[in-house]
């Protein structure tokens, strides 16, 4: 029965509005209720962090219609099922953290839609399916798809991120080369993916 503003892990703007939830590091348990994306209080809601708890279940389609995030922190949970096509409807949606989970079926092509994303890490999952090359269409500065069960061959769309920084795809099945766009990404572990980079001839 506490105003909003004394909520633990809420933040509100001067209007009242929830702009930020931060419950990470919390022992949370049990699934992320999917009534989330229908509060009308949370259409200002701007970051949503729930990191380090044990929440299990899969991420509620419904959290695409939080369309003012930023941020998206569900990260080192036991969340499963698929990735919700519906974050593509995230237009603001900025960094993206679904670490170390147990998510599996593919990456969604839809996330190529989400303009100003820039942070991206889906690593230490169960995804499997082909990388999308609608992910080389975006700004992204990191991209982390690590230790999944991700195949088939890089996209040479991903060369075309310029203002990439930090790539991670070892612990996959990929096969092919390294598009030559990505030589110049400065932290990446191509070392691990025992790929030649295209045109190399080797």
């Amino acid at each position: 029965e506490k105003p909003l503003s004394e909520w633990h892990g809420v933040t509100i703007n001067r209007d009242g509005r929830v702009i930020l939830i931060d419950l990470s590091d919390n022992q949370l348990s049990g699934s992320i209720p999917a009534e989330l994306g229908n509060l009308s209080n949370l259409q200002w809601l701007q970051s949503l962090t729930l990191r380090n708890n044990q929440l299990s279940g899969s991420i509620p389609s419904g959290l695409g219609g939080l369309t003012s995030l930023s941020n998206l922190d569900l990260s080192n949970n036991e969340l499963s099922g698929s990735i919700p096509t519906e974050l593509g409807s995230l237009s603001r949606l900025e960094d993206l953290n679904l670490r170390d989970n147990q998510l599996s079926g593919s990456i969604p092509s839809e996330l190529g839609s989400l303009s100003y994303l820039t942070w991206l890490n889906l690593s230490d999952n169960e995804l499997s399916g082909s990388i999308p090359t609608e992910l080389g269409s975006r700004n992204l500065t990191l991209l982390d798809l690590s230790n999944n069960e991700l195949s088939g061959s890089i996209p040479t769309e991903l060369g075309s991120l310029n203002n990439l920084w930090a790539l991670y795809l070892g612990g996959n099945e990929l096969t092919g080369c390294v598009p030559a766009g990505l030589r110049d990404v400065d932290d990446n572990d191509f070392g691990d993916l025992g790929l030649p980079f295209c045109g190399d001839g080797s």
